[in-house]
């Protein structure tokens, strides 16, 4: 396999899916929540790919690692804020189950 960067590891590719799932997912959620839970939920999911992206390029293994636990962080936070979804009744107990399930493949 001939690797091209950040964008051909695992990781990635399945942050990346579910970065592009969260804003379909946060449409219904209800207007109060825009400032709160909407945007935390975006800016967790998007914070993932963006530190995997930006770990790939640092020069050093430690830099590099560093942005990758980071990253690890926010698969979580995005896991806890699909909880909270959940427990508001803004999303249905699948759509948590398949948001967690793709969080567990990214920190795996």
């Amino acid at each position: 396999m001939n690797y091209k960067g950040y964008k051909d590891l695992e990781c990635y590719k399945k942050a990346r899916e579910l970065r592009i799932e969260i804003p379909g997912l946060v449409k219904k959620f209800p207007a109060l929540e825009k400032f709160m839970l909407t945007s935390q939920l975006v800016r967790a999911s998007r914070a993932v790919t963006a530190n995997i992206a930006e770990g790939y390029g640092r020069f050093t293994y430690a830099d590099t690692k560093n942005f990758f636990v980071i990253a690890r962080g926010s698969v979580t936070e995005t896991m806890e804020h699909l909880a909270t979804a959940f427990d508001e009744n803004y999303i249905t107990e699948d759509e948590l189950k398949t948001g967690e399930e793709k969080c567990e493949i990214i920190l795996n």
